[in-house]
């Protein structure tokens, strides 16, 4: 986590010390992404059992599509927008080996018990562009909005403890793009993060991506989004999303 930050840092003072890039023309682009990641890690509800989302309760990641538009203009100061609907609701069911607490709820071991961890949320981009050539940074704030919720119900009790997320997390956003010369490819990463005390948040992708001259373009690469809680709405959290994508989009 220290890397990124540093990274962030040196480039949240190349925003201080200059003034936006803006684009010649206003710049729309739509496009689906294709996301296929593992999950791991663990949670608890404040003072139950730390439960293992894989070995104990045999949960899976869904693979998700999702849309995603962007904006870039020549206003000066207004910032440019991007927003992407992320879609993370998977789901296990497993007969436990062990008692587990969960939510002031007790299953027993051989229950077995079905398990939703949905930490699906809107992923809102407010950024700068500081250089915008054979090589392109983008600075700006990326702000997240969950609305999901992570739940247990056993075979003995159908009634199903439940914690919601519904939580708004803004995130420090920087973004790099390196174009190829004379050949429309192009490199690039995108790191979202945000440290405070116990809790931390990071969003990474690194990608290949394709443009073509009339805007048809395609990327692909690795993106990795973990989120770790201490004592929100009651649930601590050290989840990881990890995997491959694809997204394609056409620029205007």
């Amino acid at each position: 986590m220290k890397p990124t930050l540093n990274i962030l840092a040196v480039a949240a003072l190349a925003l201080l010390f200059s003034t936006p890039g803006r684009a010649d023309l206003i710049g729309f682009s739509i496009g689906a992404s294709y996301w296929d990641p593992d999950l791991s890690g663990s949670f608890n509800s404040t003072g139950g059992t730390s439960v293992n989302i894989s070995d104990d309760l045999g949960v899976d990641a869904s693979s998700e599509s999702s849309l995603v538009i962007s904006l870039e203009h020549p206003v000066p100061f207004l910032p440019n927008f991007r927003y992407q609907a992320v879609g993370l609701d998977s789901k296990g069911q497993k007969a436990i080996s062990s008692d587990i607490t969960f939510e002031g709820q007790t299953y027993s071991a051989g229950e077995t018990v079905r398990s939703s961890i949905d930490l699906s949320h809107d992923d809102i981009v407010l950024y700068y562009e500081v250089l915008d050539n054979w090589v392109n940074l983008d600075i700006g704030l990326d702000v997240k909005r969950f609305d999901g919720e992570v739940s247990l119900v056993g075979s003995a009790n159908t009634t199903p403890s439940i914690i919601g997320v519904d939580e708004t997390i803004p995130l420090l956003y920087l973004s790099a793009r390196f174009d190829l010369p004379f050949s429309g490819f192009y490199v690039g990463a995108d790191v979202s993060t945000l440290s405070s005390g116990d809790n931390s948040v990071e969003d990474t992708t690194l990608k290949l991506g394709y443009e073509s001259k009339i805007g048809f373009g395609i990327e692909g690469g690795v993106r990795t989004f973990s989120l770790e809680l201490d004592d929100a709405d009651n649930l601590d959290s050290d989840l990881e999303y990890d995997g491959a994508f694809v997204n394609g989009f056409f620029h205007f």
